[in-house]
């Protein structure tokens, strides 16, 4: 360096030193903002920047983020020592011995600035963690930003301020972690630990000197040095960053050899709401969080919240590949029953006319459409015809084709859909959550949002009212039509049994809802009357609207939701007591500090040995020979108490399954996403074809897995004796023996409620 250049040097230092103070006394009374302010010292005594806020499941997996940026820190301890010496021979070889400022580097950006000839550099990591935090070359600029190298001095001057004040305030291990957590890496990573997981599906503490010299190249330059999309420029920019750890002595002249001569290996996975576990019950509880954190003030995006579920990892994979397993069996069924046949038919068969055009109207695609042309333009119709590339869903992988938006919606209205929910009885606590087949390609929730007829999973909670009013599981009816005044042509109406047919035989209540009976649920309904059975279902936790008809004892009455459904059965299992299904436990802060806790609701819906009654009626849909769930594998039933109701809505539009166990209450459904998709026939479409192989599936596994506990075993029976008799050979001896004899309990039957 020549004479004059060290001159200029040591007066820029000397004129640094001395105007650092006073730029630092200027801005801080900068009236007429010339420099553009400084950051608050809140902000540098917090100055993470937005962090995910995480969503975990009861046994710690983390089940997915909601994020902005999707940034989750890591700690200095959290870091490998190939990863930090790797940065710093690259970014930083001085930072341990600097206070923020490296003078070496200072000089030279000084000199840049006074010659004109400033090209940046000489930035230490505590200045680029100052520009990384607050952006102080893009935001918070002065009036004097307008003159020409004015600005970059600058920004370089309250960059240098900022590190100083860093460095007062943090470890240089925190000011590292902080740097690392500050990155972007590309593939919508952002922070050092995303980096790890996205492009390695490592921690950050797993990282060894190859990998960490491809992070660390991404720092500046994410697009340009991106292993994914440039693999030769990351190539090439790895042995630069690879070399610098040779020059200062921290690997061999061997290993520099060896290590630049290995391929890439990169296990890249960028994260999002389509994959691993729970997407659709993630998709659901971003919505609460969100209106939660709008109601509270916090930023779900940017605070780093800590969300704890009750969702336990091991039983919602049991769950998933339940439905997987059984839809992909069943969608072949149904593809084979219509034979390349539209599915779309109204109550008498015959395919709906423009059914995908009314659809279509109803997409936001269409909408769109109308607002760029209007509603009359034929340029609707030509997109919509129109044919581009997409790539769709099978149950043999996604396939890519050339489809217009009325093939699209053609093809994926011929799908069959799913939901299944799991809760323990007891605490509300729901355990797993499937809301439909696959959330990239069908992305409504069938679980909470989906609403449909319940069909026979309904009747239950006609029965549960009977037996608090006082009838016995054994109390016998007549086989026979039931008809109901109403208002409308005809004036009555009678409901048929599932065959079109009335045997004309005597049946217990047991019997007859384990069999699924119309007639003898009617013959119910009709006693206690619609409002009855509907005053009843909101106590056990049903809040759809549901109309007090006669139709209602069918499940014909109103449409509910699976979470609804498997609430109201948990009941049962839980000796009356409804307790709201819950999902999340608490809420923290990014530092673990608790915010809120969640309790569920309890309402005492029935007595302790109405719900007992009704778990021996519902053990008889699985015990009886005429039981609509007595096909269920034997496996379960064996040394084991399990209860039941299957449920299909008229033409097989819905297949419902509700099952109970002593500690695990779950439920079905299966149907398409518009009613009017069904099997051909009731037969091939009710509940227990379509949707109790999904049940029966997740059960046998849960029971397999040792390491859940949960076990085989009868439901707990009251303490006190029952009022009521439950055998029914003794039940029909007492009423044959006593002053009203099982006869005159026929006969009593009032004349007007047969045909």
């Amino acid at each position: 360096m020549s004479k004059r250049n060290i001159i200029i040097l040591w007066i820029v230092f000397i004129l640094a030193i001395v105007l650092i103070p006073i730029f630092l006394y200027s801005i801080r009374i900068d009236a007429y903002n010339l420099y553009g302010p400084l950051p608050s010292l809140a902000r540098l005594e917090n100055p993470d920047p937005d962090l995910s806020s995480e969503l975990y499941s009861s046994d710690g997996v983390l089940l997915g983020k909601y994020f902005r940026y999707n940034r989750t820190p890591a700690f200095y301890n959290e870091l490998s020592p190939e990863l930090v010496e790797t940065l710093l021979y690259t970014e930083d070889m001085r930072f341990w011995e600097h206070s923020g400022i490296d003078l070496q580097g200072l000089l030279r950006a000084a000199y840049g600035i006074v010659t004109f000839n400033f090209r940046g550099g000489g930035s230490t990591i505590t200045m680029q963690l100052a520009e990384n935090l607050y952006k102080t070359s893009t935001e918070n600029r002065g009036a004097l930003y307008s003159i020409p190298k004015v600005g970059s001095l600058i920004t370089k001057l309250k960059e240098w301020i900022i590190s100083i004040q860093l460095e007062n305030q943090y470890t240089k291990e925190e000011i590292i972690a902080l740097f690392l957590n500050t990155i972007e890496y590309g593939g919508g990573s952002y922070g050092i630990r995303v980096a790890c997981s996205t492009y390695f599906n490592k921690l950050p503490s797993e990282i060894n000197y190859q990998e960490a010299a491809i992070l660390v190249g991404l720092i500046n330059a994410p697009t340009r040095w991106n292993p994914v999309i440039n693999p030769d420029n990351a190539m090439r920019k790895r042995t630069e960053v690879l070399y610098n750890l040779l020059k200062f002595d921290r690997i061999t002249r061997i290993e520099f050899d060896s290590l630049k001569e290995i391929p890439i290996e990169l296990n890249y996975k960028v994260q999002n709401q389509n994959q691993g576990l729970a997407t659709y019950f993630r998709t659901v509880v971003g919505n609460d969080l969100l209106r939660w954190a709008n109601e509270n003030g916090y930023d779900l995006y940017g605070d780093g919240l800590r969300v704890y579920t009750t969702i336990d990892s091991r039983i919602q994979k049991y769950a998933e590949n339940a439905v997987k397993m059984h839809m992909d069996t069943l969608q072949m069924s149904f593809d084979e029953h219509w034979k390349g046949e539209n599915p779309w038919r109204d109550k008498d068969g015959n395919e709906i006319e423009n059914f995908l055009k009314n659809v279509m109207k109803r997409a936001d695609y269409y909408k769109n459409l109308v607002s760029t042309y209007g509603e009359n333009s034929d340029s609707v119709e030509i997109m919509l015809k129109m044919k581009k590339p997409m790539t769709v869903f099978s149950w043999n992988g996604e396939i890519d084709t050339v489809f217009s938006s009325y093939d699209s919606l053609a093809y994926y209205e011929k799908f069959l859909n799913a939901g299944f929910m799991a809760m323990d009885p007891h605490t509300g606590y729901i355990k797993a959550w499937v809301g439909g087949i696959d959330h990239k390609f069908f992305k409504f929730d069938h679980v909470k949002y989906g609403r449909r007829q319940p069909g026979s999973t309904f009747k239950p909670f006609v029965y549960a009212a009977a037996i608090a009013d006082g009838f016995s599981p054994c109390f016998p009816v007549v086989d026979v039509p039931i008809s109901f005044d109403v208002v409308g042509d005809p004036p009555t109406w009678t409901p048929n049994n599932s065959n079109n047919k009335w045997s004309g035989e005597t049946m217990t209540l047991r019997q007859a809802m384990a069999g699924s009976v119309n007639s003898i649920t009617a013959w119910v309904m009709k006693k206690i009357s619609p409002q009855r059975v509907v005053d009843q279902a909101k106590l056990l936790g049903i809040k759809s609207p549901l109309d007090a008809v006669p139709a209602l004892c069918l499940g014909a009455g109103g449409d509910v939701s699976l979470y609804e459904m498997v609430g109201a059965y948990s009941a049962f299992v839980n000796k009356g007591t409804w307790t709201e299904p819950i999902y999340i436990t608490k809420i923290e802060d990014k530092n673990g500090s608790l915010i809120e806790e969640f309790i569920p609701q309890r309402v005492e819906a029935l007595s302790e040995e109405t719900a007992y009654l009704m778990l021996h009626m519902l053990m008889g849909t699985t015990e009886a020979p005429y039981g609509t769930a007595r096909g269920m594998d034997w496996e379960l039933k064996d040394k084991n108490e399990v209860g039941a109701k299957t449920g299909t809505t008229q033409d097989a539009s819905d297949g419902w399954f509700m099952g109970v166990t002593k500690d695990l209450v779950a439920g079905a459904w299966v149907g398409g996403d518009e009613r009017s998709i069904h099997f051909k026939n009731w037969v091939m479409g009710q509940g227990g074809r379509t949707a109790m192989p999904i049940w029966q599936n997740f059960m046998l596994n849960v029971y397999k897995d040792p390491i859940l506990d949960y076990e085989k075993g009868p439901f707990p029976k009251p303490l006190n004796r029952l009022s009521v008799e439950i055998d029914c050979d003794v039940y029909n001896n007492l009423q044959t023996n006593g002053p009203d004899s099982l006869m005159n309990e026929v006969e009593r039957i009032d004349e007007d409620d047969f045909i």
